[in-house]
């Protein structure tokens, strides 16, 4: 299995402190996010277990799958969840230029301000870097532009092909706190994982008082 945090620790937090880790309070809000779509037929399918609980998230689209399929991206708009940023070609930060990163953020703007119909957020400022993998001149750039970058608390790995549906969901429920940033994907590569634990955790969330809102 590939090594990554699946509870961010309160070490890297303070490290990385220019970063959004989590929302602390105490009304039991937490804050689903899903990267890397819209997905034919799997951000759908996202969209409809969030309506069956009356939950909002937060969706850090890539741009170049606004352009394939703006009518999903649309929906995401219509349904009042928040657009966050997740470049236009899902670059890993570390293995790309300040300015070609920069330049990628900036396209997946674009496409987000093109789609966008009335009703959705004013101005998509708030970024996720792909992998979590990001420069410190790239996050100067794009916080000088105004942005916020946000990172997550808990993982649920959905996309480790190697890991159980059943690990998946332990990953998320067993880990979750108020102002959590939870982090799933509505990818192919995921839904495996993603069809059982999604649903499986959002009655855990109903169940123990946890509000999902859109960041």
């Amino acid at each position: 299995m590939s090594f990554y945090w699946i509870k961010t620790h309160s070490l890297i937090k303070k490290l990385f402190s220019r970063y959004v880790w989590d929302f602390p309070n105490t009304k039991n809000k937490v804050y689903l996010t899903f990267d890397d779509g819209p997905t034919p037929e799997i951000t759908e399918w996202v969209l409809e277990q969030l309506d069956l609980h009356n939950a909002k998230a937060t969706f850090f689209c890539i741009g170049k799958n606004i352009e394939a399929y703006p009518s999903i991206f649309e929906k995401l708009i219509q349904k009042k969840h928040s657009i966050g940023n997740h470049t236009f070609n899902h670059l890993n930060g570390w293995e790309t230029t300040t300015d070609d990163y920069n330049a990628n953020v900036s396209l997946c703007e674009n496409s987000i301000k093109k789609h966008k119909n009335e009703g959705g957020n004013s101005d998509s400022r708030i970024f996720r870097p792909p992998y979590g993998k990001i420069k410190p001149t790239q996050a100067k750039n794009l916080k000088n532009l105004g942005y916020e970058i946000i990172m997550w608390d808990v993982l649920s790995a959905d996309f480790d092909q190697t890991i159980t549906k059943e690990r998946c969901l332990k990953n998320v429920v067993s880990n979750i706190k108020p102002g959590s940033i939870i982090v799933f994907h509505d990818s192919v590569k995921a839904f495996k994982n993603l069809e059982y634990a999604l649903p499986k955790a959002l009655d855990y969330l109903d169940k123990n008082g946890f509000q999902c809102e859109a960041i």
